[in-house]
């Protein structure tokens, strides 16, 4: 037993010094380990915090997952974070590229704000429970009616309880290289709590995580938050425009921080959701 437990002791660092797909999955399942493990003690600090169901607990959820980067070898790149000094409710969206994103998103989230997230994830074990703590709103993305009731419910709560709220418009992860066409929830929602749209653009991760290829390197992602874009006046007319004018807005930034070559692609009104 003891052989055994030198051998595998020897044999880890040789396969992550070796093996860039051992690292991959090592990795991996390192992260989604570790923070089953953060939320199981942010679940008993949450309900001392609060009592219960409270977006102020996505205080807790901060604290703790901030210091994962480090573990992982990943660095942000930060700017414009002034524009989220903004006051009052507000509509957060962002490009959606893996689980990875939840890092970036926990590095920048201001007070007071919480995500929109598939049903699916409350099912997630301690992860599920501590989210479904920090508030976040959950959809079915597979019945149009319900998510589309449950998002006119987020903007009364927004405007009631003076709360922001993080959306990926993409609506799926996304490694393509390039955005996916938005879907329109998250703009139906701004435009209904009258609440300005803050667009929050990742780089590509393709430098340093291919899941195909199994490749997690170390790496620096930059995260460009843009200025507000107003939607007072604004009806369920002007959703369309809005969607088109913020996925222009943020696939230009985001080939840009990316150092990709721009290609020709719209944010087509048949893909619309």
């Amino acid at each position: 037993m003891d052989a055994l437990l030198v051998f595998l002791l020897l044999l880890v660092p040789l396969l992550l010094w070796t093996s860039s797909t051992f690292v991959f999955y090592f990795k991996k399942c390192f992260y989604v380990a570790y923070m089953m493990i953060l939320a199981a003690i942010a679940i008993p600090l949450s309900i001392l915090k609060s009592g219960g169901r409270d977006i102020e607990n996505m205080r807790v959820i901060r604290a703790l997952v901030h210091h994962v980067k480090y573990f992982l070898g990943l660095r942000f790149d930060v700017s414009g974070l002034e524009h989220l000094q903004t006051e009052g409710p507000y509509v957060i969206i962002s490009n959606h590229q893996s689980s990875l994103d939840v890092l970036g998103l926990m590095e920048v989230l201001p007070d007071r704000c919480t995500m929109v997230a598939k049903k699916e994830l409350v099912y997630a074990g301690t992860v599920g429970i501590v989210c479904w703590l920090g508030g976040i709103v959950f959809i079915n993305r597979k019945k149009t009616r319900d998510a589309k009731s449950v998002m006119a419910d987020a903007a009364k709560t927004m405007l009631d309880d003076q709360i922001r709220l993080w959306v990926f418009p993409e609506g799926t992860r996304n490694q393509r290289g390039d955005l996916l066409p938005f879907k329109k929830g998250a703009f139906h929602l701004a435009v209904q709590a009258q609440a300005p749209i803050i667009p929050i653009v990742f780089s590509s991760y393709s430098n340093f995580y291919l899941r195909k290829e199994k490749q997690f390197n170390s790496g620096t992602i930059t995260l460009k938050i843009l200025p507000k874009i107003e939607t007072k006046g604004m009806t369920s007319d002007d959703v369309a425009d809005l969607s088109d004018k913020s996925y222009d807005l943020m696939r230009s930034v985001f080939l840009d921080i990316s150092g990709s070559a721009p290609v020709t692609q719209s944010n087509g009104p048949s893909l619309h959701h």
